[in-house]
C-alpha cells in the first residue's frame, strides 16, 4: 500500500486552488503496487458531478531500488471516458514517463488498472478499494508544523543545542559545503531529500552545536542565500532530567568555566553512582560533556568484574540572549561490564534480547536530584509548566 505520510514537514507546498464553476477537486493518496510498493502517490482529479474533466498524477519514489535518494514525476493526464493517460519526464533523472490507467467506480471506492513506465522500469497497476479525499481533508493530512522557532522565549520547549535550517532544495548543497570545517554536527538523516521536501521545494537541515555558539549560527544561517527559516527545534534536553541554576558562579569572563563545572558534576555523580571518576571530555562541536566512571560489578562478585559507566551532560543558557541562568541536562547512565582482571580474562557480551528491567531512576541512583541539591537548582514542574 502506498500511503501519503501524515507527519512530514510539508506545510510549504502551495495549496491546491478550488476550481470555479461548480467543479470539485478530489484526491487519492494510496494506490497499490507502484515502484514495488515504495512510491508516495497523489492523484488529483477535477470533477463536474461524477465526470472527471482533468487529472494530475504526482509520484515520488526511490531513484534506485533500495536507495534513499528520491526522484519524482508530475504528469498531466488526458481524460477519455474511464481512461487517464499522459507522458512526462522525471524531475531528477530526466527519464521518460508514460502513464495509462483505467479508472472504475465501485460503490464508494474506485479501482485502478493499467501501466506506468519510468525509463525501463514498468509497473503493472492493479489497485482496488481506493477511497478519495476532499480538498479540505487532503490539506489537513498534509499540513504540519516544521518545529522551527526563530526566536524562542526560553529553552523549555526547544533545545539550546538543536538548530534547524529550512533551505530551498537547490541551495542545500551549497549551505552544507559552507558548514565544512565548522565545530558542529549535521544530523545525517536530515541530509535525505524526502518526498515532502521535493514537493515543497525545501528541506530542513538539523544541526547540533555548542549552545553558547548557537545564536551566532542562527544569525549566520538566516543571512545565507536560499534559507527560508532558521532557529531552534526539539533536541537533547528532556525537562525531567534538566536543572536550572544561576550562571554567575560558573562563568569566567563571560565564558562557561568547563573545568569547574565538570569537576562539580563529577563529584556529585561519584557519590550517586558509587563509582570512581576516570575521565571528563568536552566536545568542541556540541558542547557536550562525557564523564566516565568505574566500579566493581555486583553481578558476579567472585569474578571481580568491572562496570564502566558513561554519563553525558550538556549545559546551556536558559534563553537565547542575555541569560543569567544555566540549564543542565544529564543523560541516563550507560553501563558496560567487562573482565579487567590480571591474566586471562573472561569474554562477555550483552544479551540484546534481554530487556533492561532496571528503571532510569534506579540506574542513576537519584543523580538528577543530587545535582539539583548541589547546584541549588530548580527542577521543571511538568504539571505547572514552570520552574519550581
Amino acid at each position: 500500500m502506498i500511503v501519503l505520510p501524515a507527519t512530514p514537514r510539508a506545510q510549504d507546498r502551495p495549496l491546491p486552488r478550488t476550481t470555479p464553476g461548480g467543479a470539485e477537486v478530489r484526491y487519492f493518496t494510496s494506490i497499490d503496487g507502484l515502484m514495488e510498493g515504495n512510491a508516495d502517490v497523489i492523484l488529483k482529479e477535477t470533477r463536474h458531478g461524477k465526470t472527471v474533466t482533468s487529472a494530475v498524477l504526482d509520484v515520488c519514489y526511490p531513484a534506485e531500488k533500495g536507495s534513499d535518494r528520491k526522484d519524482r514525476f508530475v504528469a498531466n493526464l488526458a481524460v477519455n471516458g474511464s481512461t487517464l493517460s499522459g507522458s512526462t519526464q522525471s524531475i531528477g533523472d530526466k527519464l521518460p514517463v508514460t502513464v495509462k490507467l483505467t479508472r472504475k467506480p465501485t460503490g464508494d471506492t474506485f479501482e485502478f488498472d493499467g501501466r506506468i513506465s519510468v525509463g525501463e522500469r514498468v509497473t503493472e497497476v492493479t489497485s482496488t478499494d481506493n477511497s478519495d479525499l476532499s480538498e479540505a481533508e487532503f490539506n489537513d493530512v498534509r499540513t504540519t508544523d516544521d518545529g522551527i522557532i526563530a526566536s524562542p522565549r526560553d529553552f523549555t520547549e526547544v533545545s539550546p543545542e538543536a538548530i534547524a535550517v529550512k533551505v530551498k532544495t537547490d541551495a542545500a548543497i551549497d549551505l552544507l559545503k559552507g558548514l565544512r570545517g565548522q565545530n558542529l554536527r549535521v544530523l545525517l538523516n536530515s541530509l535525505e531529500v524526502t518526498c515532502e521536501a521535493l514537493r515543497a521545494g525545501a528541506q530542513v537541515i538539523d544541526i547540533n552545536i555548542d549552545p553558547e555558539r548557537a545564536p551566532a549560527l542562527v544569525a549566520r544561517m538566516k543571512a545565507t542565500p536560499g534559507v527560508i527559516a532558521a532557529g531552534w527545534s526539539a533536541g537533547m534536553f528532556d525537562m525531567e532530567r534538566t536543572i536550572r541554576f544561576p550562571a554567575a558562579e560558573w562563568r569566567d569572563k563571560g565564558k562557561l568555566n568547563r573545568d569547574k563545572l565538570a569537576a562539580a558534576i563529577s563529584g556529585v555523580l561519584e557519590k550517586s553512582l558509587d563509582a570512581k571518576p576516570v575521565s571528563a571530555k568536552w566536545s568542541d562541536d556540541t558542547g557536550k560533556l562525557t564523564l566516565t566512571f568505574k566500579r566493581p560489578s555486583t553481578l558476579a562478585p567472585t569474578l571481580g568484574l568491572t562496570d564502566t559507566i558513561e554519563v553525558t551532560a550538556l549545559p546551556g543558557p536558559d534563553k537565547p540572549e542575555g541569560s543569567d541562568h544555566i540549564m543542565l541536562w544529564v543523560g541516563a547512565p550507560s553501563t558496560t561490564t567487562a573482565d579487567e582482571s590480571e591474566g586471562p580474562r573472561l569474554g562477555l557480551a550483552d544479551d540484546l534480547s534481554a530487556g533492561d528491567g532496571e528503571s532510569i531512576e534506579a540506574n542513576d541512583r537519584g543523580a538528577v536530584d543530587a545535582l539539583a541539591k548541589q547546584f541549588k537548582a530548580q527542577r521543571w514542574d511538568v504539571d505547572a509548566s514552570a520552574w519550581k
